[in-house]
């Protein structure tokens, strides 16, 4: 019982902050403003980390990588840790799941903001953070928008989005699993 509590508080504590560093990043990488309570509470949760890190990892080509790296390690980390309680013995492969986990969590980040940017143009769509999810999105959407038309006044392309992005996610597990097995 401890053994499962300790892991439930270890994947939650972790997963928090590599989501909150994961979304710092693509932030940075869209060029969406900071100057909002989403963005200001990312940089005041991740500044511990980050700030350090940058002293360290130089950016490359206007990417934040001390981010990255830093979400990057920590998933490591919290692997390690549950693969420690549950009785397992670590190994470099935590290095590469947790790689294949920041993919999975990016593509998780990007449904959670198609989901809510849908949801708030029915409900409000003047909502003052519709352009900041309208800011993450617009680089997935605008491709998508050119092929497949207006049907009356829907936009059926978060709805295309979010099907290719489940698609996306079901080929990662698969690709996960095999580069597993072969390790």
């Amino acid at each position: 019982m401890l053994v499962q509590i300790g892991q439930f508080l270890v994947d939650v504590v972790a997963s928090f902050f590599v989501f909150i560093l994961l979304a710092r990043f693509h932030f940075q990488w869209l060029r969406v403003p900071f100057r909002n309570p989403i963005g200001e509470f990312m940089i005041a949760v991740t500044n511990w980390i980050v700030l350090p890190a940058r002293r360290v990892v130089p950016p490359l080509a206007g990417l934040d990588l001390a981010t990255l790296i830093a979400a990057w390690l920590l998933q490591a980390l919290a692997l390690t840790l549950l693969i420690t309680m549950a009785g397992g013995a670590g190994s470099m492969l935590v290095f590469v799941a947790s790689a294949f986990d920041l993919v999975r969590y990016s593509l998780y980040i990007l449904i959670f903001a198609v989901v809510v940017q849908a949801v708030l143009s029915w409900v409000n769509p003047h909502s003052p953070v519709q352009y900041l999810f309208d800011a993450m999105t617009r680089p997935f959407l605008q491709p998508i928008r050119r092929v497949v038309p207006l049907l009356g006044s829907v936009d059926l392309s978060p709805l295309v989005l979010l099907v290719l992005l489940q698609i996306a996610l079901i080929a990662l597990v698969h690709l996960r699993t095999a580069v597993w097995s072969v390790l």
